[in-house]
């Protein structure tokens, strides 16, 4: 589809229908949720809930409130824009949260009291958004953390900046990039529940990540001396004094860190720390610390890369993560100085980007779980099984999850002989099938059993008989950091192998056919879609989306330099080095592939120019190329309606291209 509107094509009509059953848009019907937590006492529980109030326009958030006997579910806050991140005190008579009711993107605290649901109290504004919150373990402070307007977000926010201070100027008057503007920090505010007032805690020049309490006496946070989403692969972790703002470093990490949480003594100190390629992707090996020496020592987790950790007490420590195919959910008492799992599955996994949990009383845990074809629901895990106690599922789902196909784990063996894992969804009819393969961002993520609407291309190609197969290559998580740290030094390597030998076993096995592959992916499947035409002949179409083409022009344009000197290991000033070598725009006169490539004009991850110097180059050297790139759209398309019109690019041109036929009644 070449024309810029195509709103009005039938493929464009049958996509949005698509989205409109999947998440009916003006009914109020929530349709998706994180950030669940459980009251004290352990009978409520709530979440951020999602619902989508247009086809016109991005998805909104709502407090939501769940009865967990019950099973009955109400939205207790009233927006007009997102309200999320409900958080309760440990008395379980306030319930805290974030909302930019007052102004879009620019997220402030509010309170409300647990026997005045409707009351919503706001707090003294904060200079800048608030981008997360915890209780103080007495109940009695909340801490913030704060982003200045316009600073950095991370990839997996958008890879864009927070909303920006208006200002009243002419259009003509320059951006100014300074490199040490004073909005763009992230900094720590503390608010007194008893006086009502709020206050910066972190001192300037000290750039705030994520923080939480140790105690009540001080905050443990992870740290940088720069604001730029670079210098985040640099942080350590500090401990800051709540009365003098004075920070002291407790540990400096080989890799990255993520997660930090103190039990409520602030005695004990866990965060997680693992070879990461994106801020809040952090999936690895959990330390403990002591905060009075620094002393750490990784715990055992049974082969778990560990997404998340929170504390049920002052001796045992809540985790959850991935291990090959399954997500698990353990336990580490320090009593015993052992781990226990609660439960693990292939079937079901947590979080929509990593596992997630949130403790229970003495040994219950509370997640929000989702499968291939199973919507977010709210369960209890006790006794090693999930309860049901919420779904958010609605016959409209239901009906779009009929023709979305069916998930299986796979797994083959590399040219070097390492096994790769991933998985594949093949949908009802005869082999082989046409064949996508969907690449997972990073490199160091994974693909898991995640619900098909998360994918949005995946039910629009399964329901036309096409299979998806989603690799799991050297870099990704759940097999180890030795197995993660591969991709290190090596990005359109070793990896790409990983990729086309699994093409190979699948077509061997008869289940692709060898003639209709395509490729996809985002940012570093993107890339990757991007690299793999100019290495190999066989894909009949791609789309890369978001894609780095250029390292060294990405190292100089990008928000994140570090992470490309990181993951290369080397230096974009070295002539014909790893930056020229691993480039796709320097070998786009190999590629023959048609090539749709999708981009957002407002992603500073890997800005609009990657793409754009990939198309003229394919269009230079005589392969066919169209390039979109949506002028509000950051990482990725997000909000509607940039998903229903690149979903519908992607859906055609594999179509075409693949030589897919078209069933008459799709739907």
């Amino acid at each position: 589809m070449f024309n810029r509107d195509i709103r009005r094509t039938p493929l464009y009509r049958e996509i949005e229908a698509h989205f409109t059953n999947l998440y009916r848009p003006g009914s109020g019907l929530i349709v998706d949720g994180a950030d669940l937590t459980a009251a004290p006492g352990g009978r409520l529980a709530t979440f951020t809930g999602f619902r989508l109030e247009s086809i016109e326009g991005p998805m909104a958030s709502r407090v939501c409130l769940a009865d967990l006997d019950t099973g009955h579910m109400e939205i207790i806050t009233a927006g007009p824009h997102n309200d999320r991140l409900p958080r309760w005190s440990p008395d379980g008579g306030y319930l805290a949260f974030l909302s930019d009711r007052a102004q879009r993107g620019r997220c402030q605290l509010f309170l409300l009291r647990t026997d005045r649901l409707r009351e919503v109290v706001a707090t003294p504004r904060l200079d800048g958004t608030a981008e997360y919150l915890a209780w103080s373990p007495s109940g009695r402070q909340i801490l913030v953390g704060v982003a200045g307007l316009g600073a950095d977000l991370a990839g997996i926010q958008g890879g864009g900046r927070t909303a920006e201070a208006a200002e009243p100027l002419p259009s003509w008057v320059p951006t100014m990039h300074t490199g040490d503007a004073e909005n763009l920090w992230r900094r720590i505010w503390v608010h007194d529940l008893a006086g009502g007032g709020s206050q910066v805690l972190s001192r300037p020049g000290l750039n705030v990540w994520e923080s939480t309490w140790c105690g009540d006496g001080a905050v443990a946070a992870i740290v940088s001396d720069s604001h730029g989403e670079g210098s985040w692969y640099r942080a350590r972790l500090a401990l800051i004094d709540l009365d003098t703002g004075r920070e002291k470093i407790l540990y400096r990490p080989a890799d990255q860190l993520g997660w930090p949480a103190a039990n409520p003594s602030g005695r004990q100190l866990a965060v997680v720390e693992a070879v990461s390629s994106d801020r809040y992707l952090v999936c690895g090996t959990v330390l403990l610390l002591d905060p009075a020496t620094g002393t750490a020592r990784a715990l055992d987790t049974r082969g778990v890369d560990v997404s998340w950790v929170t504390w049920r007490d002052d001796d045992r420590l809540l985790y959850a993560g991935h291990r090959d195919w399954e997500t698990v959910v353990g336990e580490y008492d320090l009593r015993r100085d052992a781990a226990v799992e609660y439960w693990s599955s292939t079937e079901l996994t947590s979080g929509a980007w990593y596992p997630t949990v949130s403790p229970i009383g003495e040994s219950d845990c509370l997640m929000m779980v989702e499968g291939h074809l199973r919507p977010p629901e709210v369960v209890v895990v006790r006794d090693n099984r999930c309860e049901t106690v919420l779904s958010l599922g609605h016959p409209g789902a239901a009906e779009e999850a009929a023709r979305a196909g069916h998930m299986h784990p796979a797994h083959w063996t590399a040219p070097d002989g390492l096994e790769i894992h991933g998985w594949l969804v093949t949908p009802d009819g005869e082999r082989p099938f046409p064949l996508v393969t969907v690449i997972h961002g990073g490199p160091v993520w994974a693909n898991r059993n995640r619900y098909y609407a998360r994918l949005v291309n995946a039910q629009p190609l399964v329901s036309r008989g096409c299979a998806l197969f989603l690799p799991n290559p050297r870099g990704s998580t759940g097999r180890g950091q030795d197995f993660a740290r591969l991709v290190r030094g090596d990005m359109g390597g070793a990896d790409v192998h990983d990729y086309l030998s699994g093409l190979d076993a699948l077509v061997q096995q008869g289940i692709a056919h060898r003639d209709q592959l395509g490729v996809t992916g985002v940012s570093y499947g993107g890339y990757m879609s991007c690299w793999l035409i100019t290495q190999d002949s066989r894909f009949a179409a791609a789309v890369p989306i978001s894609p780095v083409t250029d390292w060294c022009s990405q190292h100089f344009t990008s928000q994140i330099p570090d992470f490309d000197a990181l993951f290369l290991e080397d230096d974009p000033s070295a002539a014909g080095g790893l930056y020229y070598q691993r480039s796709p725009v320097m070998f786009a006169g190999r590629v023959r592939t048609p090539t749709l490539i999708l981009a957002g004009e407002m992603d500073q991850n890997t800005p609009p120019s990657q793409a754009l110097a990939f198309h003229r180059a394919l269009i230079e050297s005589g392969a066919e190329s169209v390039l979109a790139l949506y002028p509000h759209a950051v990482h990725g398309a997000r909000s509607f309606p940039e998903v229903v019109d690149s979903t519908t690019r992607q859906v055609d041109w594999f179509l075409r291209h693949m030589q897919i036929s078209r069933p008459q009644n799709p739907r």
